[in-house]
């Protein structure tokens, strides 16, 4: 009974930590009824990773997650697809982008991360609040990647982790 209370509050701390990265509670709430109406309407999160990125005969999704992508100009809310392909993020919101001819249109924000360029994945916490946990991504072309706010850190990150080692075992077999 203990470790399941334990994993209760594991997993209402890290509802609390997803929801509190949003601007407003209402509209971080409404925004996930909203992706959950989607996910549903849409036939799954597999079926939403296919439609949103190339996906290649025997590529296989491992894990999708709700968290944020961290930018210069704030968080970004959306989903985290681990394949055995790639790591790629499609925020739930789309955004507006200006036109060459001054108009503008609205995109999802999206970031596709072959695994073969991942160089690395780390992990670091808020020094001031270390219930507060980032995923950093780096690239071997020098690009690093930053998520938060995850439902359940620990499990993406282990995921991650594995599919990254699992992927340079492959390459090291060649």
């Amino acid at each position: 009974m203990n470790l399941l209370g334990k994993k209760a509050d594991t997993f209402a701390h890290g509802v609390r930590e997803h929801v509190r990265l949003g601007t407003k509670i209402s509209e971080t709430v409404k925004g996930k009824l909203s992706l959950g109406a989607r996910i549903l309407q849409l036939g799954g999160l597999e079926k939403i990773f296919k439609q949103l990125f190339s996906f290649r005969e025997g590529e296989k999704l491992l894990k999708a997650c709700q968290c944020y992508l961290s930018t210069s100009a704030g968080p970004i809310a959306g989903l985290l697809f681990i394949s055995s392909e790639k790591v790629a993020f499609c925020s739930e919101r789309s955004i507006k982008v200006p036109c060459a001819n001054g108009e503008y249109l609205r995109v999802h924000y999206k970031v596709v991360v072959p695994l073969e360029k991942i160089k690395g994945v780390s992990q670091s916490e808020n020094l001031k609040k270390p219930s507060q946990k980032y995923m950093e991504i780096v690239t071997v072309d020098g690009f690093d990647i930053w998520f938060m706010g995850f439902l359940n850190y620990h499990k993406a990150f282990k995921c991650l982790q594995q599919t990254i080692s699992q992927r340079l075992d492959d390459v090291d077999t060649f």
